[in-house]
């Protein structure tokens, strides 16, 4: 990973994995010449710190599994091994201690408008741009950008690609249901579910 230059960094809960996050990764990668794409499950996502998570390993294993193969795509648990709750702008710090970089941390419009609310907005717009692609009905007009977080217009790159209406949470709810999810997921993951017995589905 030394060679790396151009890195692109998807993080999220990945509870599961599902085809629309690796169509997102793949999509920044090609668009924005990176070399790398590395999908980083947070440890403990501290937006969600009232719900149930999957835990940590589980996760971390089913990224692992989901990019296995995918030129340019790598899962990492840096995130995973941090103690406490998981904060994009550490993770960020913690790439360019590493000299990493440049660095162009991937998320959905959805997303984007949230980010006045993370901790040290400022500071990943100061270590990072942002790839940035419109999920259905979020879309965030230019102009108004500087709006949510001054500076932000000049931190984004915008990426060719409505993500598909995917939603973990409506996968798992699917799963548990006994309802079709595989399509909706790499065939590894699908295989580490059953393999595991997670979200209540049974075998």
């Amino acid at each position: 990973m030394g060679d790396v230059t151009r890195l692109g960094i998807l993080g999220g809960t990945f509870d599961p994995p599902h085809n629309a996050h690796l169509e997102l990764a793949e999509v920044a990668r090609s668009t924005l010449a990176l070399d790398q794409v590395l999908l980083v499950p947070a440890g403990d996502p501290w937006r969600k710190r009232d719900v149930p998570v999957t835990a940590a390993a589980h996760r971390f294993a089913m990224t692992a599994a989901a990019v296995e193969g995918r030129i340019g795509l790598a899962a990492s648990d840096m995130e995973v091994r941090r103690a406490g709750p998981t904060h994009t702008a550490d993770t960020l710090r913690a790439l360019h201690s590493q000299g990493r970089g440049p660095i162009w941390f991937i998320l959905g419009s959805d997303a984007l408008q949230d980010l006045p609310h993370w901790r040290d907005p400022r500071q990943i717009i100061a270590l990072a741009r942002l790839a940035v692609a419109a999920r259905p009905g979020s879309a965030v007009p230019s102009d108004q950008l500087d709006r949510l977080l001054p500076g932000l217009a000049a931190a984004v790159d915008w990426l060719p690609l409505d993500p598909r209406a995917v939603s973990a949470s409506a996968i798992r709810g699917a799963i548990a249901a006994g309802r079709p999810a595989a399509d909706r997921l790499p065939p590894a993951v699908w295989a580490y579910i059953r393999a595991h017995d997670l979200y209540g589905g049974g075998r």
